[in-house]
């Protein structure tokens, strides 16, 4: 499961724009490097459309590489012992493994850190297991490839041909397998009880699959947008058209033949396992370590695995599905899976069928990350190469470092062994009007939408336009921490300064900015951009409004009654204008409570153990909204009737209807953002 944790307990990623700092005063080779990603092979493509080439001027020199170093094991060491003790040490991470294969052998495989720290015991990378998250969802896509080489799939059929429950129809087109392996299904994400704390409440995975279907919220192969579901989907569907249990299947057709005796999926660990299994970890100086998780959707994140059990994996990969005379599938079925077949923008990179590419360094590279709370993994696979590299950490690490280890010690490898200097590109001739053009808020495509979506809002990222005509994206940084600057070297297609990545800008229809998709992070969600009330710039600006302008209307009340028990004056009102007046003022304490429940909502998150906790402040909540929307017409209806009939002159008159344009927007709120909808499903 790409696995992670977003506030919840979001297992299956830690998104990949969290992945781009920095790894301190550790100097990886040259990790940020000035090449320029060799475009992916062609392969089918999403439409999209992008206008007319300016005329371009100013080419930019990129800097001479080092010279390469030859990847032999005595070099490798160097470069790993250098890096890597420094590295976990630095970011508070217990240990962690790091394997490289080639040319059909393992060429390093070693441990760095305990595996328990208490006990001081070390990682040993033919002995402890890790989780690996979501590298987990390779086996499951493997398995869908053994049985649709098999002739018992067909990647472009309707999966309900396979299950015995239905995928809702919708937008006129039906989910395939090819969908579900280049995340390309249209599901929202989902999150709820995809963690278990015993082992007799993991649900069988049919029930989980049912109970749990995602809204549809793109068209089928419209847009990318990661799913744990989707991969849980084909899992499944493997089970069922099998014949055998998930867990099973995979051990007899892959795990078995490839000899990786110390993997496996079943949960809790096989008792002949338990001792190996590395003990997991928020950071390395936590007391206590993070109990083994038992994963619902097993077949999006439940492995276990040494790091030299997944040399065997990767070989088999490199070597078209075979391995020391064992099959796990056919060299056309191998080559299949690994050739792109996906992107949602010209030129970068996209999904293969499981794998996504991760082109760089002029080189052909396809991969899979993965993330449960303590693990954190990569793999990588260097097609042209016959080079493969994993590594799987214990623990997150401070400020989550063991993303930005797991991203920089791979780079710095590929730096060191495969230097690559790109081709010079030109500078737009008036890159102005696109940056500007550009500019604004953007929302990941991989979200939930039914419940929780007011944590999208509030999680957009910005574009910003500078004065000379780059352009700087929040999200995307570099080793300092600071934004990065990206330059425009074709029509709304950009490259880093000072580096090798690029990013591109894809239009809708209308020629509107639709989403943008860069090869600085692996290419499991598009950036899509927000129009209109959903802007972030604005919802902050109306949210602090109405806040201030219900406790300047308390305040104003609490005031006025002070002033006039001072003085012994009364107000004048008709009975319709006092109730309306009380109304208006509960409203305004309604609104506010609302406004502090989700708040305190958003704390809870952080910490929240289980779903039930989830779903008694949600629906807490949501009957909190019903009051608010009625809290919202009250406001509404006694400033109109101040702005129309009230005492005061035109002050009180501004001030009312400043109160009431803010009240509208707290009402339309309420409703975009699901605020008062009751459903559970996150």
């Amino acid at each position: 499961m790409g696995y992670g944790r977003s506030v919840v307990k979001v297992s299956f990623m830690l998104t990949p724009l969290v992945v781009m700092t920095c790894l301190g005063n550790v100097t990886l080779a040259t990790a940020a490097s000035t090449a320029a990603t060799k475009p992916p092979q062609a392969g089918p493509e999403s439409p999209a459309t992008t206008p007319t080439a300016p005329t371009t001027t100013q080419t930019a020199a990129p800097r001479a590489p080092e010279p390469p170093h030859t990847l032999e094991a005595s070099d490798l060491a160097s470069f790993t012992d250098g890096i890597l003790p420094y590295a976990i040490q630095r970011g508070a991470i217990a240990g962690g493994v790091f394997v490289v294969v080639k040319n059909g052998a393992v060429l390093f495989a070693k441990g760095y850190g305990y595996a328990d720290v208490e006990k001081h015991i070390p990682v040993v990378a033919d002995q402890t297991l890790f989780r690996p998250g979501s590298v987990s969802k390779l086996f499951t896509w493997t398995a869908v490839m053994q049985l649709a080489g098999a002739g018992k799939l067909d990647l472009d059929h309707d999966v309900n041909e396979y299950l015995d429950f239905k995928i809702p129809p919708k937008f006129g087109r039906p989910i395939t397998l090819r969908n579900l392996m280049t995340h390309t299904p249209g599901f929202e994400e989902g999150i709820s009880e995809a963690f278990v704390k015993r082992p007799d409440e993991l649900f069988p995975l049919r029930e989980y699959m049912m109970k749990h279907m995602p809204a549809r919220i793109y068209p089928p192969g419209k847009l990318v947008a990661y799913s744990n579901y989707g991969a849980s989907l084909a899992g499944y569907i493997v089970q069922r058209v099998s014949g055998e249990q998930y867990a099973d299947y995979i051990a007899n057709h892959i795990l078995k033949p490839l000899g990786m005796m110390h993997s496996t999926f079943i949960q809790p660990l096989p008792p002949d396992l338990q001792a190996h299994m590395s003990q997991g970890y928020l950071t390395a100086a936590d007391e206590k370590p993070v109990p083994f998780e038992l994963i619902e959707t097993a077949p999006a994140g439940a492995l276990s695995a040494t790091g030299t059990d997944m040399a065997r994996f990767m070989i088999a990969h490199l070597h078209d599905g075979q391995y020391g005379g064992a099959s796990i599938l056919t060299p056309a079925s191998a080559r299949l899976m690994h050739s792109p077949q996906s992107r949602m923008a010209p030129g970068l990179n996209g999904f293969a069928l499981g794998f996504y590419q991760e082109n760089r360094n002029g080189l052909r590279i396809i991969g899979h990350a993965g993330d449960t709370t303590p693990f954190h993994s990569d793999l990588h696979l260097l097609l042209d190469e016959d080079v493969g590299v994993f590594m799987s950490f214990n623990s997150l690490g401070k400020e989550g470092e063991a993303g930005k280890v797991r991203e920089n010690v791979f780079r710095a490898f590929l730096d060191r062994y495969f230097p690559y200097t790109p081709p010079g590109e030109q500078t737009v001739a008036n890159p102005a009007p696109d940056a500007a053009r550009v500019a604004g808020y953007y929302t990941e495509s991989r979200r939930i939408d039914s419940a929780l979506r007011i944590l999208s809002a509030l999680g957009q990222s910005s574009v910003t336009a500078r004065p000379d005509g780059t352009i700087q994206l929040s999200m995307l940084k570099d080793l300092s921490g600071t934004e990065k600057r990206w330059r425009e070297v074709g029509p709304l297609d950009y490259r880093e300064i000072d580096g090798q990545t690029h990013l591109k800008f894809v239009t809708d229809a209308q020629g509107r900015i639709d989403y943008w998709m860069s090869d600085d992070f692996i290419p499991v969600e598009a950036a899509q951009r927000v129009y209109g009330l959903e802007r972030l710039g604005l919802f902050k600006a109306a949210w602090l409004g109405l806040i201030g302008s219900l406790l300047l209307l308390l305040a104003l009340w609490l005031g006025g009654w002070l002033a006039r028990r001072r003085f012994g004056t009364a107000l004048t009102l008709s009975p319709q204008q006092r109730r309306l007046r009380l109304a208006a003022r509960s409203g305004a304490i309604i609104l506010l409570l609302m406004i502090l429940g989700w708040f305190g909502f958003m704390e809870l998150l952080q910490g929240a153990d289980g779903d039930a906790s989830i779903n008694g402040w949600l629906l807490a909540l949501y009957g909190v909204g019903v009051a608010g929307i009625l809290a919202c017409l009250a406001i509404l209806a006694d400033s109109l009737l101040r702005i129309v009939r009230g005492p005061g002159g035109w002050l009180v008159r501004t001030g009312q209807a400043v109160l009431a344009v803010f009240t509208l927007y707290g009402l339309w709120a309420i409703f975009a953002y699901g605020m008062a909808n009751f459903s559970l499903r996150y």
